[in-house]
Order: C-alpha cells, then structure tokens, then sequence
C-alpha cells in the first residue's frame, strides 16, 4: 500500500490538487473532514473543545461556531497550541482509520490530504510527500480575495502555518501553483505518473499484519497522549 501525503498552506490551491485526484478516481482522506466529524455535537473531540474553550465558541444549536473558533486560534498562538492539543489525537486516529477501511476495500494506493502534515509529524506515514506552493506574496493576495478579509487577518492565518518555503525544503514532490489552473494540471499529469508506478516490495508487502501493527503504534501514541495529559492534570 502506498499512502501519498498532500499538503500546502492556506489558499495555496491544496483542494484543486485534492480534486484532481478524485477526479482519476484515487481515494482521498481528507484530514479538514475528520476535523469536522470530531467537531461534532455530542463527540469526544467536541465535549474536550467545549471544556477548554467555554460555551461561548457554540452555535445556539449546540453545535461548534467554527469561524469564531477560528479568530480565538489565529490570535493567540496560545490557544492554537491548546486546540491541537485537545484534538490532535482524535483527528490522528480518525485519518488512520479511514486509511484502514480503504485499504482494506482493496485500495493500493491512498491519498491523505493532510494542511499540517508536517505540523502534525504525519509525515512520517507518507511517501511520497505533495506539496501545493505558492511564494508568500500570492499566497496573501489569494486569501484576502477568497475571505474578503484584511491584510493583517490574512497574514494572521497564513503566520499560523509553517511557511510553504520550509515546507517545500521537506517534500518530496512540489506543484507550483503560482501560474494559471492549465499550468497546475499538466504538474499534476506529472506527479501522476510517479505516484502510479508499481509498488515496491516494501509497499506491495504491507500485508494485514503490517496494517495491524501500524495502526497498533497510532493507538499507543494516543493512549500515551492521554496517559501523560491525565498526569499533568494532576500536578
């Protein structure tokens, strides 16, 4: 099995690519939606953000008001550690879940659409890495165009992500998104052909035993998680 990583920044074009992939029938795992089913009223996740961060961030339907979760995160560095702190190992073992039921429909090649993959020391799990970049300057334009917002709030939330330039240093694959969606397409048409040559051994004999104890490792970092906030709550 083979699980390719795709990343980038904010309003670097990370969905299209994401599209693109969909669109030639890979399966995609897309780590924002996992967010949202932790998000969900009555959830794990969701009882842990509610405690951490009050009533004031739901919805009058109880739900999770995400965009005001969003403004408490991006100004105050703080409490955007906080909030991947509480879901982070959620989020973790939702993506590696849905990694297992795909493979196990018979997938051999996965995508996992991850915005902090290398924030979350994901990567790890992924090779080959696909990075969407931008240089900074298109970047901001992009965001402050797409959520009609200001200069300062765009950077706010771009400065919340590690850059595209330390990000590009890590990946093994990069599509410069700077040029028009044709540009984009024919990288991509590239990228295609690297991520669909034939598995390794090493890939190709990631047998159920080898599934087995790779999700065996996720739970035990989540149960080590858990044990050492338990401690600390304690002090």
């Amino acid at each position: 099995m083979r699980i390719v990583g795709l990343t980038g920044g904010i309003a670097s074009g990370k969905s299209t690519v994401s599209n693109l992939f969909k669109a030639h029938d890979f399966p995609v795992v897309d780590a924002d939606l996992v967010a949202r089913d932790v998000l969900k009223k009555g959830n794990t996740g969701w009882k842990k953000v509610v405690s951490a961060f009050g009533d004031d961030i739901l919805q009058p339907d109880g739900e999770v008001d995400r965009p005001k979760l969003g403004q408490i995160i991006f100004s105050s560095p703080e409490k955007r550690k906080l909030l991947n702190r509480v879901l982070a190992p959620y989020i973790w073992f939702g993506i590696f879940w849905e990694v297992l039921k795909l493979w196990m429909e018979g997938f051999k090649i996965i995508v996992v659409d991850v915005p902090l993959l290398f924030e979350a020391k994901m990567d790890k799990w992924t090779k080959p890495i696909v990075l969407v970049w931008v240089d900074s300057e298109t970047q901001l334009q992009r965001l402050m165009l797409r959520d009609s917002t200001s200069e300062d709030d765009a950077q706010n939330k771009i400065n919340a992500q590690m850059s595209l330039d330390l990000k590009k240093t890590k990946a093994d694959l990069v599509i410069d998104n700077t040029g028009s969606l044709k540009d984009l397409r024919e990288q991509f048409r590239s990228i295609l052909v690297i991520v669909t040559k034939p598995l390794t051994w090493t890939e190709f004999g990631f047998s159920r035993r080898g599934v087995a104890l790779f999700l065996l490792s996720i739970v035990v970092g989540v149960l080590m998680y858990f044990q050492r906030s338990l401690y600390i709550s304690s002090l």
